[in-house]
């Protein structure tokens, strides 16, 4: 089971927290004490987003990958396209061809899937989900690496999404990480670019994927490539924080799968790197985190670059209304697939504890509790702190400690942020941003904002 602790203005607790088991607990903010239960509650539900979603309450529609003032904002010199579709060449994007197990099978058997599974669907026109790979009608090409992977069968979102992908439908995903939605959208993706034209010299890519960090982009980017190899498919990666010469060299020589966090594509478009005149299949992964991580304008300016008749599949895990926004501006006549409940719930895998404490007690308590996790065999550790130069004091001090830490947050190069994830023999990591692991321990000072 995965744990979760909260080290400074905050509170133990279970899973969820229920106040009425800490009811004198205090709670210090700025040398202020106060113990009313529904700020507790408050504190209680601030942390627990945190330690979810890896920041706090969203900032929907903000500004990053770049400052204002007298440089400018990032995309403003991209100028909208307006297309007529009249001139566009034209290209195909339904390849599904129905399974007659598929085309045969009860309406009472699909629905009792459907329920079995938890998947709902709105929208018009929906196909009956596959259940067995083969089912799908993928190329050989295709199948002959999924017969490798010794999957059994889909997941939900695997089995519901590939049939509305293959039709050449737009449509959005709500589906937990972990889900199997990447191959939801790479392999209809492949299908899609292997029925278009060649590239030629000075052609962008034919999919763009726009994710919202460059760790989820190099993970989609290893899965293109193993499953694009077959078709002699090639795919980048391109984000910020490494060289960009690399990812020039990469686009001017032609790629049919972009994987691109939103700042860094941005530089390249308006740099004359490369364009987006051929893509016809568009992919925004984790659209919630990108808005939630101010990509909105940067993700409008990228869009516009498109031609309108695309295919557009939205990824998310959850369905605020921004989000909404968005697929109701980017998508036409779209399918909406939920795997699960709509609604937010707390991951009951996860055992989250809060500590409450003043300034002064949270140095011992956190060696308390380290000596306690390093005595486990799962004893791998994330330390959340607030600021990059607390990360890197905190780090040194534990090191001369004699404590196994080392820190990464933005200010390091991706090639020194790769090495601290990749290390074996790593037991501690000091960082400003949450990711995975098994056990998870918070670090926050007490004066941080509620």
């Amino acid at each position: 089971m995965t744990s979760f602790t909260v080290i400074g203005s905050t509170v133990r607790a279970g899973s969820p927290v229920s106040v009425s088991t800490y009811p004198s607990a205090k709670i210090c903010c700025n040398n202020r004490t106060f113990c009313e239960k529904e700020k507790l509650e408050n504190v209680f539900w601030r942390f627990f987003f945190i330690g979810c979603y890896g920041g706090g309450p969203p900032r929907f529609g903000g500004n990053r990958g770049g400052g204002g003032g007298k440089f400018g904002n990032p995309g403003d010199r991209l100028r909208k396209k307006h297309w007529n579709l009249d001139e566009l060449p034209k290209f195909e994007k339904n390849f599904y061809q129905q399974h007659p197990d598929v085309a045969h099978r009860a309406p009472q058997e699909v629905d009792q899937y459907r329920r079995s599974k938890t998947i709902t669907l709105k929208g018009r026109e929906c196909p009956n989900p596959i259940m067995k790979f083969h089912e799908a009608n993928f190329p050989s090409y295709v199948m002959d690496v999924i017969s490798k992977q010794n999957w059994t069968e889909p997941t939900p979102i695997q089995a519901q999404g590939w049939p509305l992908a293959l039709s050449g439908k737009d449509m959005v995903g709500i589906a937990q990480t972990g889900s199997g939605k990447t191959l939801s959208y790479l392999l209809p993706a492949i299908v899609h670019i292997n029925h278009q034209p060649f590239l030629e010299r000075g052609d962008g890519p034919i999919c763009l994927v726009l994710a919202p960090t460059r760790e989820l982009a190099q993970q989609v980017q290893q899965v293109a490539a193993e499953y694009g190899r077959a078709s002699r498919l090639k795919s980048t990666c391109i984000y910020g924080g490494a060289p960009k010469g690399p990812q020039i060299r990469d686009l001017e020589r032609g790629v049919e799968i972009c994987i691109a966090t939103p700042g860094r594509l941005i530089d390249f478009l308006e740099a004359g790197k490369t364009n987006l005149r051929r893509c016809t299949y568009l992919v925004l992964d984790e659209a919630d985190r990108m808005l939630d991580m101010g990509f909105e304008p940067q993700i409008r300016k990228i869009v516009d670059q498109i031609r309108p008749d695309r295919q557009t599949l939205m990824w998310s895990a959850t369905w605020p209304k921004e989000v909404r926004q968005l697929a109701e501006d980017f998508l036409k006549e779209y399918v909406q697939i939920n795997i699960g409940a709509l609604q937010l719930s707390a991951n009951h895998n996860i055992l989250q504890i809060v500590d409450v404490c003043n300034d002064g007690e949270k140095e011992n308590k956190l060696i308390r509790l380290l000596e306690e996790i390093m005595s486990e065999k799962e004893n791998k550790t994330i330390i959340f702190v607030e600021t990059k130069r607390r990360c890197d004091d905190l780090t040194r001090r534990m090191r001369r400690d004699g404590w196994p830490a080392m820190g990464i947050h933005g200010d390091k190069s991706q090639q020194e942020r790769d090495w601290v994830l990749n290390v074996s023999s790593l037991k501690l990591s000091c960082t400003l941003n949450v990711f995975q692991k098994e056990s998870v321990f918070a670090f926050f000072n007490s004066s941080a904002s509620f």
